[in-house]
């Protein structure tokens, strides 16, 4: 039986699986790791780390019973949006750990930007803002506070571009990862922007020459690797790209219209979009299918399955947050929760726990819970924390319908939060629209694989939820090759329509902090932050 592999890295983890030509998943494996924080704001990894997980995860996958590695026709790769991309030299040896998408530390060079570059152009020909979430301004920092690596490096090699040349040897970079890297970028052109480029004063020999689609083999598996793996020399490996867009793809989104909410650790809603508008302050670049077609676009909260888990280990599990704990604190708090009306009985919660990224990017919010009384108790608290990303997520969508484009009448959420019944209703009477979940595990490593499925011929991805009316209230319905979406919550019309005042006061409330969030953030800054060497006395 033919079959792929999808891979993708991830923050804390990389996963692979063996999906056949029916897109089933026949085997995987994940395996995890750490980010490292070596100072407040900050976020980088050392490729090596996500190479060694790639490999413990392609033997555990290929040593399974129910496979044939020589059956295995290709390899797509997702990633992380790796920020600046790993500085490698002109032998691809990494110089310096890759600056993530949730490092923070670029803020000197986003004030630069905004004060000397022209932002309506550099919206105009990349479809992105600026911001220290982008990859272009990362890599600014690093020319200013690492001149040395700077000299020496060759290429910023996106993580899924490094793993395909550690996998087939070639340099290359797909549309969806150089997209990401915004302000740099050109999306009518599909190539690299000479004039931001010179307005930036970034290097145009630092970015890798080939940029192809995401569907495209970068190169063949190189042939010492493929006799380690046990697998057929010469198999493609497919570009890939970035995970949102890749667990977008996985969900069935593959025409315009199609919207997928994705909620983890962090909350990622995407739109399969055929035009940009940079204003509306959305994250944008060519899909990972029909890239030269369609766009990604998306906007995102930082902390979204993470203020819950952030909440629930600081007001549930006192000294000993553990799993099991977590699990028991939900059990808890989910009944008392269901039962209170929208709005937690008069509180709004504010998940700016990271800074955050659309529409408000602003590395300095923060979280705050609004209208806390003496009456509130734990689950009023947590009910406001659901409520409070799930207005996140409406504000993304919000602006995405200023886009231009007609959206789906439903919306698709696939991640951790799908397991909660009573967020499933909650996201349902914000966004009033109908919620349906997966009943299978839908996630970038799957859309790494299906993409290598189409690039191999084992099946098309063409057909999508988008040529479904809106789904059958009682009756699931199969899309795409792998999967059954299951309707999970209707919108309730007098719940909706409080959450929409709600929604009003909640986007007055950022707004009206900002002053104080950005005061202090200024005091505690100036207290903790050390020095970087642009700051040093000559």
């Amino acid at each position: 039986m033919d079959t792929v592999i999808g891979i993708d890295i991830g923050t804390q983890s990389t996963k692979a699986l063996m999906i056949d030509q029916h897109g089933q998943i026949l085997t995987e494996h994940s395996h995890g790791y750490h980010v490292d924080t070596p100072r407040p704001l900050w976020a980088e990894q050392w490729p090596e780390v996500w190479w060694e997980a790639v490999l413990v995860c392609l033997r555990a996958c290929l040593a399974a019973p129910e496979v044939d590695p020589q059956q295995v026709k290709g390899i797509c790769v997702s990633s992380l949006y790796g920020g600046s991309g790993i500085p490698v030299d002109a032998e691809i040896q990494p110089l310096h750990p890759c600056l993530i998408w949730m490092d923070r530390r670029a803020e000197a060079q986003v004030q630069w930007v905004r004060e000397h570059i022209d932002l309506p152009r550099l919206e105009a020909i990349t479809g992105n803002g600026v911001d220290s979430y982008y990859g272009f301004t990362k890599m600014m920092w690093l020319k200013a506070e690492r001149p040395d690596i700077w000299e020496q490096t060759r290429f910023l090699l996106p993580p899924n571009s490094y793993i395909n040349y550690r996998l087939s040897g070639e340099v290359a970079i797909d549309h969806s990862s150089a997209g990401n890297i915004g302000g740099i970028y050109d999306l009518a052109a599909r190539f690299w922007s000479q004039e931001m480029l010179d307005a930036l004063n970034i290097e145009r020999d630092k970015l890798p020459t080939r940029l192809v689609d995401s569907g495209d083999a970068t190169g063949s598996l190189l042939p010492q690797l493929a006799a380690s793996l046990g697998l057929p020399a010469g198999i493609p490996v497919i570009a890939g790209g970035v995970d949102a867009a890749m667990a977008t793809l996985a969900a069935g989104a593959t025409r315009p219209g199609n919207h997928v909410a994705m909620i983890g650790t962090s909350m990622c809603w995407g739109l399969i979009n055929p035009h940009v508008d940079a204003g509306q302050g959305l994250i944008s670049m060519p899909h990972v299918l029909h890239g030269q077609r369609d766009l990604y676009t998306f906007g995102g909260a930082l902390t979204a399955g993470a203020s819950v888990s952030w909440f629930v280990d600081t007001f549930c599990n006192a000294e000993q947050a553990s799993e099991d704990a977590n699990h028991k604190a939900f059990e808890q708090l989910e009944p008392l929760a269901r039962e209170l009306p929208p709005g937690a009985d008069g509180l709004l919660f504010l998940p700016y726990l990271m800074g955050e990224r659309s529409p408000v990017w602003d590395a300095q919010a923060s979280a705050g819970f609004i209208g806390l009384s003496l009456f509130h108790r734990r689950h009023h608290l947590y009910r406001a924390v659901l409520e409070g990303v799930s207005f996140a997520l409406r504000h993304n969508m919000e602006a995405g319908t200023r886009q231009g484009v007609a959206l789906d009448p439903y919306l698709i959420v696939v991640g951790g939060a799908a397991r909660s019944d009573l967020w499933m209703q909650i996201i349902a009477d914000v966004t009033r629209m109908p919620v349906y979940t997966y009943r299978e595990n839908v996630e970038a490593a799957l859309g790494a694989g299906l993409l290598a499925g189409k690039a191999c011929g084992l099946f098309e991805l063409d057909s999508s939820h988008a040529e479904q009316t809106t789904p059958s209230a009682t009756e699931p319905f199969t899309t795409g090759q792998h999967g059954t979406l299951v309707q999970r919550a209707l919108p309730s019309d007098d719940a909706a329509y409080r959450y929409d005042e709600l929604f009003d006061l909640y986007c007055q409330l950022y707004p009206a902090l900002k002053p104080i969030m950005h005061r202090l953030n200024a005091h505690t800054a100036s207290k903790h932050t050390p020095p970087q060497a642009s700051e040093l006395p000559e």
